[in-house]
């Protein structure tokens, strides 16, 4: 019942979020699901809060943060990949390339394009292109051919840095 309840909320209310970016207004944030062969009469279109750029957040508190996001995706090609990531990158990043990071994972609703714009099967959206975007790319070519098979453990944190 609740979900036939929740299906006419959406029905009626129609959940248009939209928002500006960059001078344009960016798509509908919701998880839709997909299928070839569905024909998406059933599907309940659940929206999600749009993403907030967290500009006063300080920076060991937003690298914290990314950490824990990076390693916790939802699916576990991007929890290894996005958290390997991290433990390489985050400590050296600027606040820019913090920031476009932050976007670049959070922004998006499905994390599969996040996983397809890293291993370059779909093109890259303009407004995600940029130089974190591509350091990600080049990590998941894995040119020096390191067994990723898990997340890295949490020890390094507590290493005095190099």
């Amino acid at each position: 019942m609740a979900v036939a309840r929740v299906t006419r909320l959406c029905s009626l209310s129609g959940w248009a979020l939209c928002r500006p970016v960059l001078g344009h207004v960016s798509v509908q944030r919701g998880y839709r699901g997909s299928s070839p062969t569905d024909s998406g009469k059933d599907v309940l279109e659940i929206p999600l809060p749009p993403w907030q750029e967290r500009p006063d957040e300080p920076l060991e508190t937003k690298r914290a943060r990314l950490l824990y996001e990076s390693r916790k995706r939802g699916m576990l090609e991007n929890c290894i990949l996005l958290s390997l990531f991290a433990k390489e990158n985050l400590s050296r990043m600027s606040e820019r390339q913090l920031n476009l990071y932050d976007r670049l994972i959070n922004e998006p609703s499905n994390d599969w394009d996040i996983y397809y714009w890293a291993t370059e099967a779909k093109p890259t959206p303009a407004v995600f292109e940029n130089d974190v975007m591509a350091m990600l790319r080049e990590f998941a070519k894995n040119k020096n051919r390191e067994q990723r098979l898990r997340q890295p453990d949490l020890e390094y944190l507590f290493e005095s840095p190099r």
